[in-house]
C-alpha cells in the first residue's frame, strides 16, 4: 500500500465492492435455498423410511396371506385327490364283481339244459325269466313226447319191464342228440338278464351323478392359483431394503458434505466482500493502492463467477439429492395406494375362499355319503355272482343228482323184473306139477273132498307202493355228467 497512489482509482475500487458484495449476496441466496432443501431432504427421507417400512410390512404381511391362501388350495386339492382315489377304488372293486358276474354269465350261456328238464309253467322258471314265443316253440318241439311220457306212466313195473328189452333205460328222444344241443336252452335263459341290466344301469346312474357332484369343485384349485397368481403380480416391485437405506444414508451425507462445502464457499465470498469493503473504507480515508494492489484485487473479483458456478452447481446436486427422495417418497406412496387396492382384492379372495371350503366341505360329505351308497350297491354284484354261481354248482350237482337216481332208478327195476321172472318161472312150474298131479290123482277123488286141490298157482306181480307211479327221469347224455362232475370237482378247489 501505497500514498502516492492517485485518488482517481477510488471509483473503480467502488465497483469492485458492488460486485463482490453481489457475489455474496447471490451466494447467500443459493445456499440458503440450500439449506432449505437440504431441511426438507431430511424430514423427506424421515417420511421415505416411514412409508418404506409400511410398504414392506403391508407386502409381507400380503405375501404372507398368500401363502396361507396356497396351502388352502393345496388341501383343496388333498382332499379332492382323496376322493378320486376313494372313487378310482370303487371303480376297480366294480370292475372285478362286474367281470366275474360276467364271467359266471357267460358260463351259464354256455352249459345246455336238457329239454326235459323244462318246466311246463314260467311260474316255476329257476329266476323268473319270461322265455320267448320261439323258445316256447323249441321247447314244444323238443320236449312234446318227453312231456306226455311223464304225465302218462306205465300201468305197473311189470308193463315197464315188458316194454323195455335188457337194461331198463328209455329211448332217447331225437332233440336230445348232441348235435340238435344248439336247439336247447342253457342256463342264461333261465337268468332274468333285465333285471341285472337294471341294477348295473342303477349303479352306473349313481356313478355318473357322483361324477357331476364332485365336477362342482373341479376347478377350485385352478381359480384360486390363478387368483393368487394374479394378487402376487398386482404387488409393487419390492423396496430395494437395506439397500434403499442405505442410499438415503448416502445421499445425506453427500448432501452434508456439499452443504460443507457450499458454506466454506459462501465465507470465501464473504471473506472477500469485507476484504474489498476494508479496502474501500482505506480508500475513503486516504489511504492508495499500488497498481500491483489493485490487479490483485481485479482478479481476486474476477474469481467471483467461478466460486458462484460451483455454488449453483453444489446447489443443484442438492437439488438433485431432494428431487430423488421425494421421487422415491412419492414411488413408496403409490405403492401404498397400490397396495391398498391389493388388500382389498384380498379381502375378496379370502371371501371366495370361504365360500369354495364351504362347498367343498359339502361335496365330500355328500360324495362320501354316495360313495358308500355305491359300495352298498355293489355289493348286489358280488352277491348276484354268489348266487349265479350257486346256481351253476347246484345244476351240476342236479346233473349229477339225477344221474346217480338213474343208476339207482336201472338197479331198482333190475331186481323187480329179476323178482318177476323168478316168481313167473315159480309159477309156471307150479303150474305143470299142479296139473300133473291132478292128471294122475284127481279123477281118483271125490268131487266134494279139497275143493282147492284144483285151483292154479297164485300169480305174483312186483308193483310200487300204494299212492305212488313209476318214477320218471330225465334223459342226461354221459357227456354232460362228466362235465358237471368236473365242473363241480373245480368248484370245489376253488374254495
Amino acid at each position: 500500500m501505497s500514498s502516492s497512489t492517485p485518488t482517481q482509482d477510488q471509483p473503480h475500487l467502488v465497483s469492485l465492492v458492488l460486485q463482490s458484495k453481489k457475489a455474496l449476496q447471490h451466494g447467500q441466496q443459493l445456499c440458503s435455498h440450500a439449506h432449505a432443501r437440504s431441511n426438507a431432504s431430511s424430514k423427506a427421507a424421515i417420511d421415505v423410511l416411514a412409508l418404506d417400512a409400511k410398504v414392506r410390512w403391508m407386502s409381507d404381511s400380503i405375501i404372507e396371506q398368500l401363502k396361507l391362501a396356497a396351502s388352502v388350495g393345496k388341501s383343496l386339492e388333498e382332499k379332492r385327490t382323496h376322493l378320486h382315489k376313494q372313487i378310482q377304488a370303487w371303480d376297480a372293486t366294480r370292475s372285478h364283481y362286474t367281470d366275474e358276474l360276467d364271467s359266471i354269465l357267460e358260463a351259464l350261456g354256455a352249459q345246455h339244459v336238457p329239454p326235459e328238464f323244462h318246466q311246463t309253467s314260467t311260474d316255476s322258471s329257476l329266476f323268473g325269466s319270461q322265455p320267448s314265443d320261439q323258445e316256447d316253440n323249441l321247447d314244444q318241439e323238443a320236449s312234446h313226447s318227453q312231456r306226455n311220457s311223464r304225465l302218462i306212466p306205465p300201468p305197473s313195473p311189470s308193463a315197464t319191464v315188458r316194454n323195455h328189452s335188457g337194461v331198463l333205460t328209455r329211448p332217447i328222444p331225437e332233440s336230445n342228440h348232441k348235435s340238435d344241443r344248439k336247439r336247447w336252452k342253457n342256463l342264461r335263459d333261465f337268468v332274468d338278464d333285465q333285471a341285472i341290466e337294471d341294477i348295473l344301469d342303477t349303479i352306473e346312474s349313481n356313478r355318473i351323478a357322483l361324477d357331476d357332484l364332485l365336477g362342482r369343485t373341479d376347478d377350485y384349485p385352478e381359480t384360486l392359483t390363478l387368483a393368487i397368481e394374479a394378487i402376487r403380480t398386482s404387488l409393487p416391485e419390492p423396496a430395494l431394503g437395506s439397500s434403499l437405506v442405505s442410499r438415503i444414508h448416502d445421499t445425506l451425507v453427500g448432501q452434508d458434505n456439499v452443504a460443507t462445502t457450499m458454506a466454506s464457499l459462501l465465507e470465501s465470498l464473504a471473506s472477500h466482500y469485507e476484504q474489498m469493503d476494508s479496502a474501500l473504507k482505506e480508500t475513503e480515508a486516504g489511504e492508495t493502492f499500488s497498481e500491483e494492489d489493485l490487479l490483485q484485487m481485479h482478479r481476486d473479483v474476477e474469481e467471483l463467477p467461478a466460486i458462484l458456478s460451483e455454488i449453483e452447481q453444489s446447489g443443484r446436486v442438492i437439488d438433485g439429492y431432494h428431487e430423488f427422495l421425494l421421487a422415491t417418497q412419492e414411488s413408496l406412496a403409490s405403492d401404498l395406494v397400490q397396495l391398498s387396492g391389493v388388500l382389498d382384492d384380498l379381502e375378496e379372495l379370502g371371501d371366495i375362499m370361504g365360500e369354495m371350503l364351504q362347498n367343498q366341505e359339502e361335496v365330500q360329505v355328500k360324495c362320501e355319503e354316495d360313495l358308500n351308497s355305491l359300495h352298498e350297491q355293489i355289493l348286489t354284484i358280488r352277491d348276484l355272482h354268489e348266487r349265479y354261481v350257486s346256481y351253476q354248482t347246484a345244476f351240476n350237482k342236479l346233473i349229477v343228482e339225477i344221474a346217480r337216481r338213474q343208476h339207482y332208478k336201472e338197479a331198482a327195476e333190475n331186481i323187480v323184473k329179476g323178482m318177476i321172472a323168478q316168481l313167473t318161472a315159480m309159477t309156471e312150474e307150479e303150474d305143470q306139477m299142479r296139473r300133473r298131479f291132478n292128471a294122475e290123482y284127481g279123477v281118483h277123488l271125490p268131487e266134494d273132498i279139497c275143493l282147492c286141490i284144483g285151483n292154479p298157482p297164485t300169480k305174483w306181480d312186483v308193483v310200487p307202493w300204494p299212492g305212488d307211479s313209476p318214477e320218471s327221469l330225465p334223459h342226461i347224455d354221459e357227456d354232460l355228467v362228466f362235465e358237471a362232475k368236473k365242473m363241480g370237482a373245480n368248484r370245489e378247489r376253488e374254495h
